[in-house]
């Protein structure tokens, strides 16, 4: 029981100490291998939905919601400059630091924004309209993990087929447009109507491939938690890949049940310790402990006058089977 203890107390003490340090790649929901088309477009999606002029709600959420618009912004700023970018994938946020500046906040999120979408930001209609591009299926990958991964954390490699487009023979219509011709037909008559246009385009095919993928379990997510990965989805021909989808599904613990934050103990005792009393050394957090008093199969006839003798002149006893017999 002790080491369940100290297993619980390490539990919750990994959920209590959330790592202080942000993954630029987890907050934009990009791969580590994400070019920067990909990062652009992933920045463009999650500004967009995040930006605080959006948010509605408390003043704490508005809060909230500018500091995450922030670090998605910090985080483009980083990964879109070569030089930042290497530094931080090899020594993270303290190496920016180290680097001058870089490693906090960094610009101001509005200016980059600005710079991004415009001087106007949203327009003057208050949104901003995205591209209408077509785009891929998105793939639902879920990943089993044990209850100490979401507690403590984890990285997981995931290796799985996607399809990827590849050269092949020859050329192919892309691009295509309507566009609307006006043609005389008589004099002072016209007419309109609407072709389709389409450049050439060098020919491609779809063609599978083995490749890997890490993820990521920050310490406190929860079961059905997705993780979502821009354009590592289905492709499509002269749009954008969709999206993958990893939902997080938690193995049985023979022992714990996650109950919120907390855990939940169903430990079984003897019926020495059930009938003189016991001590347990408690964990850090919050446990709660189900004890199950494991009865003996079978006793003796002289077991059995001994229980009475020992119950039968008990008071106190007497008085709760009473209690009991009363209700």
């Amino acid at each position: 029981m002790r080491q369940r203890g100290a297993l619980a107390a390490v539990l919750l003490l990994g959920l209590l100490s959330l790592a202080a340090a942000r993954d630029y790649y987890e907050l934009l929901q990009v791969p580590r291998s994400a070019n920067e088309a990909q990062i652009k477009r992933a920045y463009r999606k999650l500004a967009l939905k995040m930006h605080p002029d959006k948010v509605q709600g408390s003043e704490e959420e508005k809060k909230a919601a500018a500091q995450k618009f922030a670090d998605v912004s910090h985080a483009y700023e980083v990964l879109t400059d070569p030089e930042k970018r290497k530094v931080y994938d090899r020594y993270g946020e303290e190496g920016l630091k180290q680097m001058g500046g870089g490693g906090g906040g960094g610009g101001n999120p509005n200016d980059i924004f600005s710079q991004f979408f415009g001087q106007f930001g949203f327009g003057f209609g208050g949104e901003q309209q995205e591209e209408q591009t077509p785009k891929g299926n998105n793939v639902v990958v879920v990943l089993e993990v044990s209850l100490k991964d979401l507690y403590l954390g984890n990285q997981f490699k995931v290796t799985r087929d996607k399809s990827v487009w590849k050269p092949a023979p020859g050329t192919r219509k892309c691009n295509c447009k309507q566009k609307v011709v006006t043609q005389q037909i008589g004099p002072g008559m016209y007419q309109q109507y609407t072709t389709q246009v389409c450049e050439d385009c060098p020919n491609v095919k779809l063609v599978r491939e083995t490749d890997a993928l890490t993820v990521s379990v920050e310490p406190g997510m929860a079961d059905g938690h997705t993780i979502t990965f821009f354009e590592e989805g289905e492709p499509i021909i002269d749009g954008e890949h969709g999206d993958l989808h990893v939902v997080l599904r938690t193995q049985p613990h023979p022992t714990f049940e996650r109950r919120g934050d907390g855990l939940l103990a169903n430990v079984t005792i003897s019926l020495l310790d059930a009938l003189v009393g016991f001590e347990r050394e408690p964990g850090r957090g919050d446990l709660w402990v189900t004890y199950s008093v494991a009865f003996p199969t079978s006793i003796s006839d002289e077991q059995r006058q001994q229980l009475k003798a020992l119950f039968g002149a008990n008071p106190e006893w007497q008085r709760r089977q009473l209690a009991h017999d009363e209700l």
